[in-house]
């Protein structure tokens, strides 16, 4: 099964001016509707952030997608304090080192960790200055892999859509996933129920 790189969050007050264009119900919209699409299709990989790591253990129960097959969840241990409480149910989640308290260093470290191996592509969602680094980072390290970049939701991804001059600027983000990515509708999900023990 391909792989699929997210990166998403939903932008906070005073950092840039991502928060003026961020519409967060439609960056929630968007993730939701990536995750109905691909989950159980292609395997999503994403950095454990509080806003989106609820909402992916949400849709992998409505679906009865099995997550430890249908994602890979990346967290660095500089946020074991804060992790949401969805990560206990995420058993399969690889944690990564903190460099001492070093933010940025502990970042690059998890996100070089969560970029490794083969990626079909990497669709990037609202977000902040993280978008960027994320962009920059993957597209390095994939130059092959697809990039979709949605301008609706506002946030960083609607400045690096504009970059990229991509038009993925519609809200009908079922089908600009499943056209872009190239995941067909029909496709089966391989999904299995996870046991009451689960």
């Amino acid at each position: 099964m391909g792989r699929i790189f997210l990166s998403a969050s939903v932008p906070v007050h005073g950092r840039g001016d991502f928060f003026e264009s961020a519409n967060p119900f439609l960056i929630q919209f968007a993730v939701r509707e990536l995750l109905t699409v691909c989950l159980g299709r292609r395997t999503i990989v994403w950095g454990g952030h509080p806003a989106i790591t609820p909402m992916v253990w949400a849709v992998c129960e409505s679906l009865g997608v099995e997550y430890a097959s249908a994602v890979k969840l990346y967290q660095s241990k500089l946020f074991k304090d804060v992790f949401p409480e969805e990560n206990l149910r995420f058993k399969n989640i690889n944690y990564v080192p903190a460099i001492g308290n070093d933010l940025q260093e502990s970042l690059k470290r998890m996100r070089r960790a969560m970029l490794r191996g083969k990626f079909e592509a990497g669709v990037f969602i609202g977000g902040m200055e993280g978008i960027f680094d994320e962009f920059d980072m993957f597209s390095t390290l994939h130059p092959g892999a697809k990039i979709v970049a949605l301008r609706a939701p506002g946030g960083a991804s609607m400045q690096l859509a504009r970059k990229l001059r991509q038009r993925n600027d519609g809200v009908d983000f079922a089908r600009i996933f499943h056209r872009q990515l190239n995941v067909s509708a029909e496709e089966p999900r391989r999904m299995r129920r996870r046991a009451e023990s689960d």
